[in-house]
């Protein structure tokens, strides 16, 4: 399960290397040249919208990196999210041969010749590899208005990649401007020496890449909540803004980004939810059907949802829990409390609920042969299944990518940090109380605690998002399974934490591409810290669940 293929390495080739377009050649056979295939898209836009098409659908496809081997954890953007949720503290799984994701709750997930961490280092450069056939054919003194969108969707999603990089192989951007960052990789580049640049270099591309799509964006009406629009390029850079520490910025884009967004009701999160894009908040999301899913067990569903009749979740037990540490911390007056089920497997969420053939009966417990194990104490309720139908074996639901509420934490967090903590605190518990908790008061004496309380915010509310070891690097906090408050629910395998400057934390990037890019040998790949074992930072506190 966690050695690549080698035989699939030698087929793949470098994973910086280009790829045909699908206007790349005549009916004929002849080849065409970049000039060629910009003059016949202007003439029709629609040539390209299949290269569009393509740029979102990698994110959400079963076996978008490996398909050779039809690994069944290969199922695009939100396997990246998982992976980094059971990188944290607060996602807790089981420790046993059904789990896929054992190397990300471990953190053996460092060693380079696996395939989890080839494929979360691979599926954002593949992504960026189209990204940039598309820039290739658009030049940027384009007038076509529908081209324009295209061009300015291509950098939108670029700078997301590059985002979703730079945030796991190297330390956090602030202090660390000079570090060692990833390889920029664009229509320019050319070769088989591509080396990492700096983290400032990083995030400049990303910004620049943002800053031109979003004027660009102007007047663009998309078709769903697959495609990236004017407001979720600026919950792009509130994102890239907060982790630069540009607190007036992020305010500023958060803004602009939830504008006109309805924010989930106490009502809506009181079920299984997080399973539409059709929800009012979600801004941005990758939109699944069944006729897209190849292989049922290589979904999202398969792996996060309790609810769905064939998964490795509900099938052999392998469910997805929240720390107890974080659980215990949730006020009982939060209705988030209920995204979990509680030490006797019960939860207000799923009380009025059935397993189908089982009305009346709790689900918690329920057995179903073949079917259903019974939950774990803490598993997650959060996730409904494919169409609210409990038990159903589609496993089509669609991942939120983004949405408002995330814009709201970074909202608050931002001002606060920015020198209003008072707004900030008022902001903050007007949300919580209307639509969370309407116990919540901040206590928060100083901006540094209130980011804490943000920080405690953004756990409980974007649990399972893929938020995890991006929030633990950018606040540089210790990574906290376990203390002396109260025992956790993390297998001893799992039971370790980590400081925050510890080297471990760092992805390594994978041997593949240091086979065959010249730029990165050996010695320049991420290679500090040592495999954590259980036990290990005793007496580490984050702050938050101490």
């Amino acid at each position: 399960m966690k050695l690549v293929n080698k035989f699939w390495i030698l087929l793949a080739g470098t994973t910086l290397v280009t790829a045909c377009s699908d206007l790349d050649t005549y009916p004929e056979g002849e080849t065409m040249t970049s000039e060629q295939k910009a003059l016949a898209i202007e003439e029709d836009p629609s040539l390209i919208l299949g290269d569009i098409n393509g740029l979102y659908a990698l994110m959400g496809m079963t076996f978008p990196v490996l398909p050779a081997s039809e690994r069944d954890d290969d199922f695009g953007y939100s396997m990246t999210c998982l992976s980094s949720d059971l990188n944290s503290a607060d996602m807790v799984s089981t420790d046993d041969s059904y789990n896929w994701f054992s190397v990300a709750s471990d953190f053996s997930d460092r060693t380079y010749t696996y395939a989890n961490p080839y494929m979360r280092w691979m599926l954002f450069y593949k992504q960026i590899k189209l990204a940039n056939d598309i820039l290739t054919v658009i030049p940027e003194d384009v007038t076509n208005q529908t081209l324009i969108y295209y061009r300015a969707q291509a950098l939108a999603v670029r700078a997301f990649d590059y985002f979703n990089l730079i945030q796991r192989y190297q330390y956090t951007y602030k202090g660390n401007e000079d570090a060692a960052g990833i390889p920029i990789v664009t229509p320019l580049t050319s070769g088989d020496n591509v080396p990492r640049q700096s983290v400032q270099a990083v995030y400049d591309q990303i910004l620049s890449d943002l800053n031109t799509a979003i004027p660009l964006l102007e007047g663009y009406v998309r078709g769903n909540k697959s495609y990236v629009d004017k407001q979720v390029a600026f919950g792009l850079r509130a994102r890239v803004n907060l982790v630069m520490q540009n607190w007036a910025g992020a305010e500023a884009d958060a803004d602009s980004a939830m504008a006109e967004y309805t924010l989930l009701s106490k009502a809506d999160v009181s079920v299984p939810s997080f399973n539409s894009a059709d929800a009012s908040s979600w801004m941005w999301g990758i939109l699944i059907q069944p006729s897209g899913i190849d292989n049922a067990l290589a979904t999202w569903v398969s792996k996060l949802c309790s609810f769905t009749g064939y998964g490795y979740t509900t099938t052999v037990g392998c469910y997805k829990m929240i720390n107890t540490l974080l659980w215990s911390k949730i006020p009982s007056t939060d209705v988030r409390k209920g995204w979990w089920v509680d030490e006797d497997t019960l939860s207000p969420v799923i009380d009025n609920l059935s397993w189908p053939g089982y009305e009346g009966q709790k689900i918690g417990p329920l057995s179903v042969t073949d079917i259903k194990v019974p939950f774990y104490p803490y598993t997650n309720v959060k996730f409904g299944a494919y169409n609210d139908e409990m038990g159903n074996t589609e496993n089509a639901s669609d991942w939120c990518i983004m949405r408002a509420e995330e814009m709201v934490l970074i909202k608050a967090e931002a001002m606060a940090m920015g020198g209003d903590l008072a707004g900030a605190k008022s902001y903050l518990e007007s949300y919580v109380q209307t639509y969370r908790n309407p116990s919540y008061s901040s206590t928060a004496a100083t901006a540094e605690d209130f980011q804490d309380e943000v920080w405690f915010q953004r756990r409980v509310e974007l649990w399972g998002e893929g938020f995890g070891l991006f929030d633990l690097m950018r606040l540089k906090k210790n990574m906290v399974r376990f203390n002396n408050r109260i025992a956790t629910n993390h297998p001893e395998a799992f039971r370790f934490n980590m400081a925050a400057t510890d080297g471990w934390l760092l992805m390594r990037i994978p041997l593949k591409e240091i086979n065959s890019n010249l730029g990165i040998p050996e010695s320049a790949n991420n290679s500090d810290g040592e495999l954590p074992q259980t036990g290990d930072g005793a007496g580490l506190t984050d702050g938050v669940t101490d």
